[in-house]
């Protein structure tokens, strides 16, 4: 398979079947997140992966009520352990956890799993349910499990209107 297969297989499925995930799958969904880059090499994501499905509710809830969430087989809960900022500004814990989350899903796609990243979230409720410190930052949530709906066509921008070379010149 190429690496643009799994890219156009992905989406952001909001619809889960009633099947749960192959530890050897997750492993080598939690292997791909565990390659991937990150500033100083600090490896500061910390996932914590919810199967239960009494907690996967109340989760779905402290995720403004996206009660779609408690029928993913997996809810991932996707944690910094660095409050670090890179020199150019940025800080370091959302822009890693976002890229092994990306290799996360990009690897369920290609083992036939489906995923969808969940941003509206109370980060405090998330970490009363599931006792996360207090010095450890919830960026986000991603829902895993196996598709119960087909994906839409993407509507994306032309390559034009989002890429010049050597300027800007949009």
């Amino acid at each position: 398979m190429t690496v643009l297969e799994p890219i156009r297989k992905r989406y952001s499925c909001r619809a889960y079947q009633d099947r749960p995930i192959e530890q050897e799958k997750l492993d080598q969904i939690f292997e791909a997140a565990r390659l991937a880059p990150s500033a100083k090499n600090l490896q500061d994501w910390r996932f914590v992966v919810v199967t239960d499905k009494a907690v996967r509710r109340r989760l779905a809830e402290a995720a403004n009520n996206q009660l779609f969430l408690e029928n993913a087989a997996a809810i991932i809960v996707a944690c910094s352990n660095t409050d670090e900022v890179m020199r150019c500004g940025q800080a370091i814990g959302p822009i890693d956890v976002a890229i092994a989350l990306e290799h996360i899903a990009l690897q369920a796609a290609d083992l036939g799993l489906a995923t969808c990243w969940i941003g509206s979230f109370y980060p405090e409720k998330v970490r009363a349910i599931l006792g996360i410190p207090e010095d450890i930052a919830v960026i986000e949530l991603m829902a895993l499990g196996y598709a119960a709906d087909k994906p839409k066509e993407p509507r994306r921008l032309p390559l034009k209107k989002i890429l010049c070379y050597e300027k800007w010149q949009f």
